[in-house]
């Protein structure tokens, strides 16, 4: 697509998202028609996490379907995912959102702003952020307490200054600091700072839970935010690169999706968090501190308009059961109750409802 045809593209969903009297196959037809800026395959953008899921629903759609063109898949983050998604609705935009967290309720105010009023919501299961060392590491035992004390810029209000763990607890081998993680645009950093780096922080003072609705940027500065001394290395979205780099480095901790851990059994072992390891059974059954749901955020405008988009989450919503081919690869199914619904939700098409998020 150049340039002129992008334009033509974002011109004509915007009108499509601002002018009632325009139907909506219009809009349709812009993603999906024979003129500038149409589009004969799926995409998709986000979360790392929910990639590898994505990706093999996308690799059945095809194999299934004769003529069906690939999607394309891309690992943006969630966050990064969230900007594309909600920049507006058509052809030049995606059509799903891969998300390791529930969208935001700025995040949803932007796409209402830019036309995108109409998403489902479709939870495909559950993930642990896993904590993960080499075979050859040193068998670390941690908490929530350590890891805060360990990573957060200013714990307890002071400049981190430790530089190994038995700085962080004394019952901690004196092995430097080294923990490679993901970006600020990464759900899975969204999990560590709300489920672990929070919960640590509260836990070492009690006053900061408080501090949370009265001023948000405060609680933040004091509680979630990372250092950037070295100490926490941005590994960036390539969760298999912070595999290869843990086996480099026998020392080091390595932060990501449960799947990736599960993937790299022979590889890697996963460290005990509040004495609880990061396994399948833990994290179904919210025994382990690091779980969450993931996510597919979908543009119910393009559901028509493009080809294959209702059958990828009929497809998709076939393989999330236990003995399905997700949970193979490191999915962790959803509660039956909440796989029913889910499958509700791409049957019905039912829309988001934005009052509840955060």
């Amino acid at each position: 697509m150049n340039r002129t045809h992008a334009t033509i593209a974002k011109t004509f969903s915007l009108l499509c998202a601002a002018t009632a009297i325009l139907p909506l196959a219009a809009c349709q037809d812009q993603a999906n028609g024979g003129g500038a800026g149409s589009r004969d395959h799926i995409t998709v953008v986000g979360s790392s996490t929910v990639f590898p899921f994505t990706t093999i629903v996308a690799e059945q759609l095809v194999n299934q379907t004769p003529g069906m063109k690939a999607p394309a898949i891309e690992s943006t983050g969630t966050g990064g995912g969230m900007k594309l998604f909600c920049a507006g609705v058509g052809a030049a935009h995606p059509d799903i959102e891969d998300a390791s967290r529930r969208i935001k309720a700025s995040e949803y105010k932007t796409c209402l702003d830019n036309g995108v009023s109409k998403i489902l919501e479709i939870q495909v299961g559950l993930d642990g952020i896993a904590f993960a060392e080499s075979k050859a590491g040193p068998k670390l035992q941690l908490t929530a307490v350590d890891l805060y004390r360990a990573l957060a810029a200013t714990p307890n209000g002071q400049p981190n200054t430790a530089k190994t763990w038995k700085d962080v607890n004394p019952s901690l081998p004196a092995v430097p600091i080294q923990v490679y993680g993901p970006p600020s645009t990464s759900g899975t950093r969204d999990a560590l700072a709300e489920l672990i780096l929070a919960r640590g922080c509260d836990a070492i003072n009690p006053r900061m839970a408080d501090l949370k609705d009265k001023d948000h940027v405060a609680y933040a500065k004091g509680c979630t935010a990372i250092r950037e001394d070295g100490a926490y290395v941005d590994a960036g979205e390539n969760d298999n690169l912070i595999v290869q780099k843990l086996q480099s480095n026998p020392n080091a901790i390595g932060i990501f999706g449960y799947s990736y851990l599960e993937q790299n059994k022979d590889k890697l072992n996963g460290v005990p968090l509040n004495g609880v390891e990061p396994t399948y059974e833990t994290i179904a059954r919210g025994a382990y501190p690091g779980s969450r749901p993931l996510y597919l955020y979908v543009k119910a405008a393009h559901l028509t308009a493009i080809k294959g988009l209702r059958e990828f989450l009929a497809l998709y919503a076939k393989s999330w059961d236990p003995n399905g081919p997700l949970v193979a690869k490191g999915l962790i199914a959803a509660p039956e109750d909440v796989r029913k619904r889910s499958a509700e939700i791409v049957k019905n098409e039912t829309l988001l409802d934005p009052s509840k998020l955060l």
